[in-house]
């Protein structure tokens, strides 16, 4: 109950505020011609509480009245210091006797413990409780029976607060005693009390406020007044202690202001995100087809930053601590652990994230859409096409062309013709797409370009470097259209190595766009009309046989490409293709295009042009020692192992060991790899009779930066494909099996295994399988593409 209480709708904090301003307002309900002002003070009894009352007429008309109360404020002080004096003697009274005879005087005194004392002590870091002190336990420590029926050891240190008044409390009334606290708590009181206080320049004890604000210093109402100071963090602070006993001293205004903003601060924050967490919960609810948009998470600010430290905690990319603490918050509030993967799968339940989706490309931020500015400035260059070889290029639209690519290719930036010339030798032309004729060095679409290095083939989605309308519709290569190139020809001698070459610009016309299995099956049925696609898969062999001879090793094998076309839906389907390298279509382009990047380097080393020239020291591998191993992936794969990295010389062209060749540059994917595109304007400026427009040390910096973004991307690439086959396998029969060839082994019966339907490699334990290139069979245990986790096991029959 309380005897005062002050309210005042008006701000508090001014410097030695008078109590007599304060304003009291009246219940509405409350007759308009009198009221009754209550002054309530607990007795002793366990049961009743007497009341004292003061009636005061209130004078006026109407629901609710404010008024200044001077002359009842002055009565009710009067009142309370005239119980004040008659209460100091029994206060000090009681103190005395339970501080040894020593009358406080502002001063907090140690008070002895002794048995029948009802105490409150330090649990823990985390909990303070009341109990009743048993008896002795050593020469320090003391029993006592707590709130919880529990029995302890405490040390006198843990003590925090003697009520005072009680001589042989009984422990089955301690319940009863925190309830009846915990009903008469009222912090407006402390408000009451600090103004009356900072104003006298006075410091308080527990005991001392139970009198002031209560009236009395029953030990019910003195441990109501420990417990409002002891919890107060806004009015009071702990001036001195002493054992048990601690005296509060009043905040000054200033620091009170300070402490009420922050908490009004904390309590608006903790408001709005029990809000956020309701939306949460909400959109957790639905069905998956009616959750929210990702767009509407980010409409309004307060909701889009919090949105946004859930996600960057959970791919692990917090920029500060403040994000950490409010991603931690939401989990927390939401009853889940403080984990990447917490906010991983909160994201995915309210729909904001789709259930697949690639974290990888999040973390490392790889660019998908292109800026308004380049995708404006693209769509400039398509309108106003302007070829600055349009006089230089050779008509090449009689030859009969194949443009050979996966079925699903955006991109179509190389084609192939074939003649036999008189002399019976084989004659090819390579042609690449020219995007020169619409980008040139420096400029807005091509700094874009070099900034991604690559487009980005995911089994979801394609990324192109250009624009995709200036990649598809401008720089690819059409079927049936007359298209801009840049045509490399060769002439092969009869054992495949190059007898002549050219490279010049052309306008050309394809014939068939094919796919690698379409063109296999024409290659199969050697049909007289596809002359021309047979002589290329003869230039192909000679050109592997050459470069055989020289010192090239075989490193095809199989590769597994995946797309996914609806990657949004929960299940969405898989289309998965395992293809074999050396099947004959793909060793048809694969030569071809390593036959223009040989023809391009002696093209550059004879007319002094800095180009990416790549080279691959050849390894010590003595093929001979890989002979015992099955030819294919098991051959290949275990080469490829002990293989050194690539490198690139600006200058000149150096020897590719692993390749067999002089010198190489990648020169057949303008649109699709930007150091390919580098060599085109390097080579372009040649052919029109100009220096190059690149020196090598600034090809060599840009070769530096591009390369790098190439590795994450290849990196990207990977793991994403290894999601989904991962994700493919998960969703197959339990009792599915299949065919695994043996890599090697890791360690005893543990073997590294290629999975042949799939192209996967994982590990398992053998038995029946004892050679490196043995075949078992193995089933699929778990599937985890989220944990990057495939467990395989073997059936033994």
């Amino acid at each position: 109950m309380i005897s005062v209480r002050a309210v005042n709708t008006c701000s508090i904090f001014r410097s030695s505020p008078p109590v007599s301003s304060f304003r009291f307002r009246f219940n509405k309900h409350l007759r308009t011609n009198t009221s009754s002002f209550h002054y309530d003070r607990y007795s002793k009894s366990g049961s009743g509480f007497p009341t004292s009352r003061f009636d005061l007429p209130i004078l006026g008309h109407g629901d609710v009245r404010s008024y200044s109360l001077q002359s009842f404020v002055d009565a009710v002080f009067e009142e309370l210091t005239s119980n004040h004096k008659r209460k100091r003697q029994g206060i000090c009274s009681a103190i005395k006797l339970k501080t040894g005879g020593e009358v406080l005087d502002d001063k907090p005194v140690n008070q002895a413990v002794e048995k029948g004392l009802l105490v409150e002590f330090k649990k823990d870091s985390e909990r303070v409780l009341l109990a009743v002190v048993q008896r002795r336990d050593g020469k320090k420590n003391w029993m006592v029976y707590d709130q919880n029926g529990v029995t302890s050891s405490i040390k006198p240190q843990q003590i925090t607060y003697i009520v005072p008044g009680v001589d042989n409390f009984d422990q089955t009334q301690i319940s009863s005693f925190i309830q009846k606290a915990q009903q008469n708590l009222d912090t407006s009181l402390l408000e009451f009390a600090w103004i009356e206080l900072l104003e006298k320049n006075k410091s308080v004890t527990p005991e001392e406020l139970a009198e002031m604000i209560f009236g009395s210093v029953e030990p019910l109402e003195s441990y109501c007044a420990h417990l409002l100071l002891s919890k107060d963090d806004l009015y009071f602070t702990v001036q001195e202690t002493k054992g048990s006993r601690s005296l509060y001293g009043p905040r000054p205004t200033v620091q009170v202001e300070e402490l009420m903003r922050r908490k009004l601060a904390k309590e608006a924050a903790e408001k709005e995100l029990q809000e956020f967490v309701q939306l949460l919960t909400s959109a957790k609810a639905m069905p998956s087809n009616a959750k929210p948009p990702k767009t509407s998470w980010v409409v309004e600010e307060k909701i889009r930053c919090k949105i946004e430290s859930l996600e960057a905690y959970a791919i692990d990319a917090c920029k500060s601590n403040d994000e950490k603490r409010i991603a931690g918050m939401i989990l927390t509030a939401m009853g889940m652990g403080k984990t990447a993967s917490s906010a991983l799968n909160l994201l995915i339940d309210i729909g904001y994230f789709p259930v697949h989706v690639n974290l990888d490309m999040l973390k490392l931020n790889i660019h998908t859409d292109h800026p308004d500015e380049i995708i404006s400035a693209a769509e400039d260059l398509l309108s106003e096409p302007v070829d600055p070889d349009k006089i230089n290029r050779k008509d090449l639209t009689h030859l009969k062309v194949y443009a050979i690519d996966v079925d699903e290719a955006d991109e179509l930036d190389d084609a192939l013709s074939a003649t036999r010339l008189q002399d019976g030798r084989i004659k090819v032309w390579i042609h690449v797409a020219d995007p020169t004729q619409y980008v040139q060095p420096g400029s807005k679409v091509d700094r874009e370009a070099m900034r991604r290095g690559t487009s980005v083939f995911l089994p979801t989605a394609t990324y192109p470097m250009f624009p995709e309308k200036l990649a598809m519709e401008g720089m690819s290569l059409k079927q049936g259209e007359v298209c801009n190139a840049l045509t490399v020809s060769v002439i092969l001698h009869s054992d495949g190595c190059i007898a002549e070459y050219s490279v010049n610009n052309s306008i050309i016309k394809p014939t068939y766009m094919l796919t690698y299995e379409s063109a296999s099956e024409l290659l199969h049925m050697n049909l007289e009309e596809e002359a021309e696609l047979k002589l290329l898969s003869e230039a192909a062999s000679l050109r592997l046989q050459w470069r055989r001879e020289q010192g090239a090793v075989d490193t095809a094998t199989i590769e597994t490409r995946i797309k996914v076309p609806n990657p949004e839906d929960p299940e969405p389907a898989i289309n998965l293709y395992v293809e074999n390298q050396a099947d004959p279509a793909m060793r048809l382009v694969s030569e071809m295009m390593l036959l223009c990047g040989e023809a391009i380097a002696t093209f550059g080393s004879c007319n002094n042009i800095p180009l990416p020239y790549r080279g691959q020291p050849q390894s010590n591998i003595d093929v001979s020692a890989f002979a015992h191993l099955p030819e294919g992936p098991v051959r290949s794969l275990a080469m490829v192992r002990i293989m050194r990295g690539a490198e690139i010389d600006l200058r000149k062209p150096i020897r590719h060991g692993i390749l067999g060749l002089p010198g190489y540059v990648q020169f057949t994917s303008p649109i699709r790899r930007y150091l390919d595109l580098l060599a085109h304007y390097q080579v372009k400026a040649v052919l029109r009779g100009d220096s190059p427009p690149l020196s090598a040390g600034q090809l060599e910096g840009m070769a530096s930066l591009v390369n790098m973004q190439t590795r994450v991307v290849r990196r990207l690439c990977s793991s994403s494909l290894q999601y989904w086959i991962i994700e493919f396998l998960r969703r197959q029969p339990k009792e599915k099996k299949y065919r695994a060839l043996i890599l090697r082994f890791i360690k005893d019966r543990v073997a590294a295994l290629l999975l042949v339907e799939v192209g996967l490699q994982a590990s398992a334990w053998v038995s029946l399988g004892t050679q490196i290139g043995d075949e078992v069979q193995v089933r699929v245990e778990e599937a985890h593409p989220r944990d990057d986790i495939i467990s395989l096991k073997e059936v033994v029959v």
